[in-house]
């Protein structure tokens, strides 16, 4: 199986993922929060240092509970940026 290339947007949106899952973490260790998300540290890892910037729905929905995230914040934090508009001149 052949995967298209991420989109650079893609990789950005899961930088973004994965310094809000810092961000939530805090001072908690990657793997208290990976065990209590039922992950593995190094999936956590990967995720946290946009080397899985597209993790599955379960994944992340579970890195959610395990961090007291809503889905709808974690959407409203990684959604794509607004592109510029020029104005009319």
């Amino acid at each position: 199986m052949v995967r298209t290339p991420l989109t650079p947007e893609e990789r950005r949106r899961g930088e973004r993922l994965g310094a809000l899952l810092r961000e939530a973490r805090g001072g908690r260790s990657m793997i208290e929060i990976a065990a209590s998300a039922g992950i593995s540290a190094e999936t956590l890892r990967k995720i946290e240092t946009g080397r899985a910037p597209t993790p599955a729905f379960f994944t992340v929905a579970a890195l959610a509970g395990a961090l007291g995230l809503s889905m709808d914040e974690i959407l409203t934090r990684c959604a794509p940026e607004p592109e510029a508009v020029p104005l009319a001149g």
